[in-house]
This record gives structure tokens, sequence and C-alpha cells, in this order.
């Protein structure tokens, strides 16, 4: 799961594994990695009936992934990876249910329909804050940057025909079906916004599987977004008809995105789970019959099967050679690289009022973008309350200084965040408080063809009949409901039923 910038779509699962398997008391099971998404498998396996035993082992000395909340000397929080989860179709309400299962109702900070951070983004473009359009009215308008009406470019897409090949990448797809200026700027900024990436080498029906699917079934995105894939079933709670009723667009958590990794360690020690952290994987290999060994360094553990909910070019180097062709398909799946930086002001006002901007490749190739922390969350501003923003940087930018060796240095992040906020929010002073992190291939790349590689290691799996099953990140969506519920689906096919609700 990455940091993005803006909450992601949220993708539809296909189960990466061999076939379900109904698993015998007494057998264990191991899940690599103690982010989000291993928090989560291991949680929804000790919910079975008969759970198995269950080990989760983390590299690290913290749980939780790129999930990472910081609280200053005077109470603010700063996120350090995502800032807010969307609550939006069946993966947002599965996400709200747990935070009610693990007591967290109370800590949930809403973002309501009405308030300014759910209406409003902007878009940075010519050295001017724009606001995207909403509603009819905004798109009947002209809408600057946009040199027309984005009606126009609508009513384009209306006529224009299905496209042909089988996967397209973003920018392609957008300029085809939208015209050139919606895809230099709208969607290259999208990209660079929920991937870090290129939407010149994205795909289309992996990063943005609801505009592919609208057009392969209604041949119009449009059209398709209107009509709808039908309606999947959704669980149900106070919580989830409260969000539904004010019509959130993100929450948060009172003391930050941390608190919800740490309730599943939590809850998962309260159960008898063992979690082993600072125990990097150094390699997995098949006993003879059948079983795991899962080399720790200096010992070992031995498992029925495993979850792995590392990222996918990690776990490439880790597999016996027997499975070398899936290792050869995991190692093509890539990641790329975010530096965070976090900033307080005293006394400082923003020019405008809402979500956040994002900047397209054109105008700031480092830049991917600005979140007013303050105005989502002002319950997260401290006792000695300051303005927060958090300046995301990447891209073309910084895959060249690491593709140089340029030294990363804090000051460097630094100096670019602070002259990107003076330059484009007008925040010249110096600054009260500042973290920088550099989150080193954070954000996994659906580059074109990526369904491809999902099919053969599905394929591989099932034909191999090898007891592993693959969460995370890497592959069907990077957003933390994605992760989640990559998570959850992974328990479900381990244990051959869904867990109780």
């Amino acid at each position: 799961m990455g940091v993005a910038l803006i909450c992601p779509p949220q993708n539809p699962v296909l189960r990466l594994s061999c076939p379900l398997i109904s698993f015998p008391m007494g057998r264990t099971v191991v899940v690599l990695g103690g982010g989000i998404s291993g928090l989560a498998a291991s949680y929804h396996l000790i919910r079975a009936p008969c759970p198995p035993k269950v080990i989760l082992v983390e590299g690290s000395k913290r749980l939780g992934g790129w999930i990472r909340s910081v609280r200053g000397s005077d109470g603010a929080i700063f996120e350090l990876g995502p800032r807010g989860i969307r609550p939006a179709g069946a993966l947002g309400a599965r996400t709200l249910l747990l935070v009610s299962e693990l007591g967290l109702e109370p800590e949930v900070l809403p973002v309501r329909g009405d308030h300014p951070a759910a209406q409003n983004r902007f878009l940075y473009v010519g050295g001017a804050l724009h606001p995207l359009p909403s509603g009819l009215r905004g798109l009947l308008r002209p809408s600057p940057p946009f040199s027309k009406p984005l009606f126009w470019a609508g009513l384009r897409e209306l006529m224009k025909s299905r496209g042909k090949e089988p996967d397209e990448t973003v920018h392609s797809f957008a300029q085809r079906r939208l015209g050139p200026e919606v895809a230099s700027l709208a969607m290259d900024s999208l990209c660079r916004g929920v991937f870090a990436g290129n939407s010149r080498e994205l795909s289309i029906r992996s990063c943005f599987p609801s505009l592919f699917q609208a057009e392969q079934t209604h041949r119009s995105i449009l059209l398709g977004l209107l009509l709808g894939a039908g309606r999947s079933p959704q669980p149900d709670s106070s919580l989830i008809r409260q969000a539904r009723a004010e019509r959130w667009s993100q929450w948060s958590l009172r003391g930050g995105m941390e608190m919800l990794p740490q309730a599943l360690h939590t809850h998962l020690i309260s159960k008898g789970v063992t979690v082993l952290r600072g125990q990097p994987v150094c390699g997995l290999s098949l006993q003879p019959e059948g079983r795991w060994k899962v080399s720790l360094g200096d010992s070992s553990l031995e498992a029925d099967h495993i979850i792995s909910a590392i990222p996918a070019s990690v776990l490439s180097k880790l597999l016996p050679a027997e499975a070398a062709p899936l290792a050869h398909v995991l190692s093509t799946i890539t990641a790329v690289s975010v530096a965070v930086v976090n900033l307080q002001y005293r006394g400082a006002r923003l020019p405008v009022q809402g979500f956040g901007h994002l900047v397209p490749s054109s105008e700031d190739p480092s830049v991917l973008g600005i979140v007013y922390d303050s105005v989502a969350f002002p319950e997260q501003d401290g006792n000695a309350p300051g303005l927060r923003v958090t300046v995301m940087l990447g891209g073309s930018w910084l895959q060249m200084l690491e593709a140089s060796s340029h030294e990363l240095s804090q000051e460097l992040f630094q100096q670019q965040a602070q002259e990107a906020v003076a330059t484009q929010l007008g925040l010249k002073e110096k600054p009260s408080h500042c973290l920088v992190h550099l989150h080193k291939n954070c954000i996994p790349q659906y580059t074109l063809g990526h369904w491809q590689k999902l099919e053969s290691a599905m394929q591989f799996l099932t034909a191999q009949r090898l007891p592993l099953t693959l969460a995370g990140a890497s592959y069907e969506g990077v957003a933390v409901n994605d992760c989640i519920e990559s998570g959850r689906q992974a328990a479900v096919t381990v244990l051959g039923t869904e867990p109780n609700s």
C-alpha cells in the first residue's frame, strides 16, 4: 500500500492463489509482512470457527507498513503515509465494519459531503490553482486550465467507439476518449496523485478498472459510470449507515491512521497469534511432504500454507527453484519511491479551502501534489493550532536522482517542499515544524500488461498447487481498502469459507 496523495479508486479482487483449501485443525499458516494486508489476513484467519495456528512475520521492528502517524510535541498529528480512507462501495463498508469490530468507532473523524475538503480539489497549472469542476454547472462552464467546458469532452466521449485492445496506457485511453487536455492535465495528475507514476506507462485496465470496464460493457465511460456495474452486497452497521447518510468522502482516526494497525496488532495478540517483529525472511523452501520451511536467519518456521503480503519483487527473491517461473513474473512488478514532507506553519492561512491540489508533470516534475491536512482534519492540529500541509515529491525527478546515485538528503527534500509551498500556496515564511521521510519503493506500478502478470501468477499457483496465496498492494489496488480486502480474500482462500462476520 502506497502513500497516495488522494484516495485511490478501489479495484475488484482476483484471487491470487491455488484453489480453495479446506484447512483441518492443527495446521499452521505463516503470514509474511506486517503491513495492513498481512494484519488483515491474520485477523480474518483467526475469525474462523476452527482457526489454524497463525504466525505473522515482519522484517522490521514495527507493524503497519506505510501507515505511520507521528504526534508532535504540541499534539499535532503528522501522517507519513496514507491520511484518509474512502468509505464508498463494498470495500469501504467492510473497512468501516472492521473499525467497529476493533472498537475504534469513537476515534473516527469523518469528512462529510458538505465539507470543503469533500467538495474542493485543485490543479496547479500555469502558476495558478484551478478548482476541478464538479456538478452539471461546472461541466457546462469554461473551467481553466481547460480551454473548453468539459461538457464537450463528455459529448465527444459518448460518440467514440469501443477500444479493441486488451489493455492500454492511461494516457492513450484518456486521449482517445476525452481528448489531449484531459489526458495531459487531469489524468496525468491523477496518476501522479494515486500511483506517483507516469500515465504514459500505467495500465488503464489495472489502475482504473472501472473506467476500462465501463467502456467494454457500455461502449462509453460516462454511460458505464451512470448505469453502474450492479450493486454488490454490502455489510451493514450503524457506522456504515451514518457514512452513507452524511455522504462522507473519507475518514481518519483521531490519533492518526496508525491507530488501525495498532488495534489489529492488539487484537491478534489477544487471540493467540504469534507476532514476530525484526525477523526478515531469508528464504522459502518446500519440504518433501509439501510443507514450507521459512528461514529466518538463525532460526526457521514450518508452515502448511503461506500468505505473502510482502512486495512482489521481495517475494520473488525468496521463492525456491521450483517456483522460478512465478519468481520471474513477480520480479517484473516494480515500485517507485515517494518523499513525504510534513510542514506546519504558525498563523498562516491557505489561499483556498479544499482537500489539496495535484500538479501535472508538465508543470513541475518533482511535486506530485500538496495535501491541506488542516482543512480535512482540524481536530489533529494539536494544542497550539497551526496550519499543516504535506508535500509529496517523486515522479521522474526523484527517479532520475535515484538512478544517478545523487545524495537524497533530508535538506534536499525540505528545500524542494518549502519552495513548492511558497510558490504554489504563497506560504513564504519558515515552517515551525518539518518532518521528511523517503519511502523507498512504496507504490507498486501497474504498467501496461499488468493483468497478464496476474493471470500468469494465478495459472502457475493453480497448476502447481503451491500452498501459497498472494496479498497486498503489488497486485490489485494500492488503496488501504484494497489492501485490507486482499488480506480478507487471502484468508477466505486458505480457510475455504468466509470467516465469521
